[in-house]
């Protein structure tokens, strides 16, 4: 199959035995293959677990919906932070979300083994603390990290922009200015280039004690030049108001090494720390990812269990089937599950058109079929 046609969506399904569970696989196997591969098929292997009441299995269904909503949750949030912090295309990060070391479709494909044989004491507890122990790091470190990167942000803004209001900490040295004089002052003008010709026949005479022949071009960006400009401190406000009316911006700057000195090591500090973040944040998320990714299949293994035997009774005899349909064949697929299992639900055929709820079907979370269906969206980012 090409990659186009591959979907990051598989449906996990389960169906009664029949004579054995191996014939329900086989059944379904050559029904989905007989028609051009509609899915690419593998067994779902879930140990057999101990069924307590049909009361507890109810109350089971219904926490697990909620955990698998929450676990679902972290692992989309912990995959699209991913895609935040490696600022990246979409190939490289769905390359790093790896889980446990395999893709996810061999993830969803592996065994699933659980801590305890009865479902009485799975361990939701320790699934949900796991997984929300995850949320909570996700939270503190992000928040670290993005705000490492705000303020480094932040300063590049400040070194960047227009002349008006970017830093001067690169662009001018201490031989520009006229320095510790009691009477004379150096002071930087941005002049639009359109107006240059116009600064240069008028600076002299803006004001009275302008030094002749101070100013030089320091810097120019697409619009202005920087240039500065000496004469005495009385002049100083006289200069700036006429400046104005012929457009020369005087910025507000005073020369001070010490200060441009600190600006640029912080600069430097948090350009440091941000790398030195980065590596051990990147392996943070996918060492995670994997276990929140892996928490999220086992919630889903439960689900299909409980669900199974809730809708087919005891004792337990039913297979597992992981499909990921392609693309363009998903509609045929549908039709091809339906007349294979539409007769184990006697009002399967009024609902499966039927788009209003029926009472104790839960049709608002999850589309209702003959079979056991739940699906798995491996699609975990948005891309903007």
């Amino acid at each position: 199959q090409d990659k186009g046609t591959k979907m990051t969506e598989f449906w996990l399904i389960s169906a009664p035995g029949e004579k054995t569970c191996q014939q329900t696989w086989e059944k379904l196997h050559a029904a989905t293959t007989k028609h051009n591969n509609l899915s690419t098929n593998s067994k779902f292997n879930i140990p057999d677990l101990k069924v307590g009441t049909l009361d507890v299995l109810v109350g089971l269904s219904d926490e697990l919906a909620k955990l698998d909503a929450f676990v679902e949750s972290v692992v989309k949030k912990v995959a699209q932070y991913m895609a935040d912090v490696l600022e990246d295309s979409k190939d490289k990060v769905q390359e790093n979300l790896l889980a446990n070391g395999g893709l996810l479709e061999q993830q969803c494909q592996a065994e699933h083994k659980f801590c305890s044989s009865s479902l009485d004491t799975v361990p939701f507890l320790f699934i949900f603390k796991g997984v929300n122990q995850i949320d909570n790091d996700l939270k503190a470190r992000a928040s670290a990290y993005n705000n490492l990167k705000g303020n480094l942000q932040n300063l590049e803004r400040k070194n960047a922009g227009s002349l008006l209001t970017r830093s001067l900490a690169d662009i001018v040295k201490k031989e520009d200015f006229v320095l510790d004089s009691e009477y004379l002052v150096t002071l930087l003008v941005i002049v639009p280039k359109l107006n240059y010709n116009d600064w240069v026949k008028q600076y002299e005479t803006l004001a009275e004690m302008v030094v002749p022949r101070s100013s030089n071009v320091l810097f120019e960006d697409q619009d202005s030049y920087l240039c500065n400009v000496t004469l005495f401190r009385k002049a100083v406000d006289d200069f700036k108001h006429k400046a104005r009316e012929y457009k020369f911006m005087v910025r507000d700057f005073q020369y001070n090494e010490e200060e441009m000195k600190a600006d640029k090591e912080e600069m430097n500090r948090l350009s440091t720390d941000k790398k030195k973040q980065f590596g051990p944040l990147v392996r943070w998320l996918k060492v995670n990812f994997s276990e929140a990714f892996i928490a999220w299949i086992h919630v889903k293994a439960l689900r299909v269990f409980v669900e199974s035997v809730l809708r087919y009774g005891l004792p337990v005899n039913f297979q597992a089937m992981l499909l990921q349909p392609n693309k363009k064949t998903m509609k045929k697929l549908r039709e091809v599950l339906y007349e294979l299992y539409k007769h184990l639900d006697s009002s399967a055929a009024a609902i499966i058109d039927a788009t209003m709820d029926i009472p104790g079907l839960n049709l608002s979370q999850q589309e209702y079929y003959p079979y056991v269906y739940y699906k798995i969206d491996c699609n975990l980012l948005e891309f903007k």
